[in-house]
């Protein structure tokens, strides 16, 4: 196992942080400039909701892409290669001159997502058995803060009225340059995937308690991506506010997720993992009811602000409990599963949201997220009550066995 005090380690970290940022940042562009490109190619709300799902089922085909990558090389390889898509698929979209190209784009960029995605939780798991205690949430941090920049990036840019198209191809540039620095930092397979830390003996993985860290996960995510796909159309369509401050709401919500996830590595070790997933769940829930009832922009956005104190820590949680159950290249094949069920979770949070508000309204649509994150607080019965580190892999897999019997 790598100490806490190796650089190496610790470099690595850092580029996997960047990389989690990097994600964050571009899916918040994509997200924030919805309006925009509806606008721009008259999109209908029914293709919205297609390009939403296009990119989620094309996501999970990237995820699967990632698991293969790493088998091979490494998931340093995938990683890198899946943030050089994001970079392209961007550019790609900053130039479409039509919904055909635009949609063509968007389908590379929904594969770059789940390479990215998985490269990125398999790096974090890696590096967390290296510290050999709860590090995981700081790396959603960074993806937190990536997503308020971008959210931030996107509001100034439509307030100083730059073209769509320099929006986007700045972003790509960023995301281009945070790869090329970050990516050689991270963890190859020597020090990942054939580490010291990664030969120890482990069991099988039971199936239930796979499918059931699998099924928060995807409920979290679907929440998470209502948030960050629908928000900003909440208020300019429901509440009729300015592009400018519909983006706002998107940041508020990465804001205190930042904070949460900034601290949630202490509450998980002091209080253990039940108690925080309980706890964010309720916290979420009472956000998102605020959500429902603004009559103004303003509300809406603090409702989303208190949604994102703690929903947002469910997620590094369910793949820190699942890495775990294994080592090594197996780890590799389990988290790009897991992460499959990230993209079923995107499905509802936009597809489901998106139909939903295209029958009725988007009011009546995030009745949805909030009733997921009700059922999430029954669902923080399955996490351990434990509130060590991360333990050996072995020793991990025994302690959930019960949830299998």
């Amino acid at each position: 196992m790598l100490e806490t005090t190796n650089p190496q380690l610790r470099a690595a970290r850092a580029a996997n942080s960047v990389a989690f940022a990097l994600q964050g940042f571009f899916l918040a562009v994509v997200l924030t400039e919805l309006p925009q490109q509806r606008d721009k190619f008259g999109l209908t709300d029914t293709l919205i909701v297609a390009s939403v799902a296009m990119i989620s089922v094309l996501a999970g085909g990237g995820s699967l892409t990632a698991e293969k990558i790493a088998l091979h090389w490494s998931s340093r390889t995938a990683l890198r290669i899946g943030l050089l898509l994001i970079a392209i698929s961007g550019v790609a979209v900053a130039f479409s001159p039509n919904k055909v190209v635009l949609f063509i784009a968007l389908g590379v960029y929904g594969i770059a997502v789940g390479i990215v995605d998985a490269g990125t939780n398999m790096q974090a798991v890696f590096i967390q058995h290296g510290y050999g205690r709860f590090v995981l949430s700081s790396f959603y941090a960074a993806w937190s803060g990536g997503s308020i920049v971008g959210a931030l990036f996107v509001s100034a840019f439509e307030g100083l009225n730059v073209p769509l198209w320099v929006t986007i191809l700045t972003a790509s540039a960023v995301v281009l340059a945070g790869a090329v620095a970050a990516g050689p930092r991270l963890l190859g397979s020597d020090d990942a995937e054939a580490g010291p830390a990664e030969q120890e003996p482990v069991t099988s993985v039971p199936t239930r308690i796979f499918l059931i860290f699998g099924v928060v996960l995807a409920l979290a995510f679907a929440i998470d991506f209502a948030v960050g796909n629908w928000s900003a159309l909440y208020l300019t369509d429901v509440l009729l506010s300015s592009s400018s401050t519909a983006a706002l709401a998107l940041a508020a919500y990465q804001g205190a997720s930042l904070l949460g996830r900034l601290t949630g590595d202490i509450w998980v070790r002091r209080y253990g993992p039940r108690m925080v997933v309980r706890g964010a769940s309720i916290v979420g829930s009472i956000g998102l009811v605020v959500v429902l009832a603004s009559p103004v922009p303003v509300v809406a956005i603090i409702g989303f602000l208190i949604a994102g104190i703690g929903l947002p820590l469910i997620a590094p949680l369910c793949f820190s409990e699942t890495g775990q159950l294994t080592s090594g290249r197996g780890l590799d094949a389990l988290i790009a599963r897991l992460n499959l069920f990230n993209y079923a979770g995107t499905l509802v949070g936009g597809v489901v949201v998106g139909a939903i508000s295209a029958g009725a309204n988007l009011r009546a649509g995030f009745v949805v997220p909030l009733l997921f994150a009700v059922v999430l607080i029954g669902f923080a019965q399955v996490f351990h009550t434990r509130t060590g580190g991360t333990g050996a892999p072995a020793r991990a897999a025994t302690d959930h066995a019960s949830l299998d019997q």
